[in-house]
């Protein structure tokens, strides 16, 4: 156990960063952790089910990412949208800063807008002069660590095959291994946590438990909840599902439906209530998500098993392969 970020560091070389998905959804290589034998071992992902017991319910994050990234031709400038806050005001980051300019209005084709503030965070609320139209001026926000233009691929494979709800602006990347007809031969049930950019964040303290998680809003339908409350075993596919379920426990001791928000910073030592096992991809080094992942299986085991994925040369982050954690 340890508070100190740098504890949670390793040495990933440039080239085992994915830029691309593999060519079909479950040829991703699984790495699969015991937790209580402290084991290691190599998998296909098309093998999960039989690496899982029959008493586990996958519980996955249906949110869908919209193409919330808008790039101005004339100029070296761009918006994110983060958050709707009604048919056309929405909390942006924008670049360059000093452009987007408290009080300043803008046309860029078809997206015109004012900025009405600047947040204390930097971050900008802008009211557009019409609801935005992703199909024709927005792209994919690919994850900045993914250094190349956005590709017309990128639409579908930086999506789950079961996306449902819109409004994240990442997708739940160990989502993306699943195929429909994998995923149909497994007992499952969905949640919806939108995925907001504080999942890239980096922390910036010494001490991790100064660091403040950004606000994000999920949701659990009736049935999903009851699924879950009566489950002997869920596994979480991805740590907003584990989030969302762990912010559900500490709220009401139970798994019960409705909307609802965590800031929920997950890191060791934590008491995991409700998730019993755990998909995830490799997340990037002193991340949040690598403390959560920490969490749940221990920081030296886990340690231990990034540097073996990079002496394997296993695929990190959005685009690469998983960890299954038992």
């Amino acid at each position: 156990m340890s508070f100190v970020t740098a504890d949670y560091d390793y040495v990933l070389p440039p080239e085992l960063i994915a830029s691309r998905p593999a060519p079909r959804r479950d040829q991703a290589r699984m790495m699969v952790l015991d937790r209580e034998k402290q084991s290691i071992a190599h998998h296909s992902f098309r093998e999960i089910a039989g690496l899982i017991g029959p008493d586990d319910l996958l519980v996955l994050n249906n949110t869908k990412v919209i193409p919330a990234r808008i790039r101005f031709q004339t100029r070296k400038a761009e918006l994110l949208l983060l958050e709707q806050l009604d048919a056309t005001k929405w909390r942006c980051l924008v670049r360059p800063g000093h452009w987007f300019r408290d009080g300043r209005e803008f046309s860029e084709g078809a997206v015109s807008g004012k900025v009405l503030r600047i947040e204390p965070s930097g971050e900008r609320v802008i009211e557009f002069n019409a609801p935005i139209d992703f199909a024709r001026v927005g792209e994919m926000p690919l994850p900045p660590y993914i250094q190349r233009e956005v590709e017309p691929a990128d639409a579908e494979r930086y999506q789950t095959v079961f996306a449902a709800k819109p409004g994240a602006v990442a997708a739940p990347t160990a989502g993306l291994h699943f195929t429909p007809e994998l995923l149909g031969t497994l007992p499952h049930a969905f949640i919806t946590l939108r995925v907001g950019i504080g999942t890239f964040l980096p922390v910036k303290t010494e001490d991790l438990r100064e660091h403040q998680m950004q606000e994000e809003w999920f949701e659990i339908e009736k049935e999903t909840a009851e699924r879950i409350a009566n489950a002997k075993s869920v596994l979480a596919v991805g740590t907003t599902t584990v989030r969302t379920l762990e912010t559900a426990m500490r709220q009401h001791q139970r798994i019960v439906p409705g909307l609802g928000s965590t800031d929920i910073f997950i890191y060791p030592p934590f008491k995991f209530q409700r998730v019993d096992s755990l998909l995830t991809n490799f997340h990037l080094p002193k991340s949040t998500l690598l403390m959560l992942v920490a969490a749940f299986a221990g920081r030296e085991f886990i340690l231990e098993a990034y540097r073996e994925a990079v002496a394997s040369k296993y695929r990190f982050f959005s685009y690469g392969d998983c960890m299954l954690i038992r």
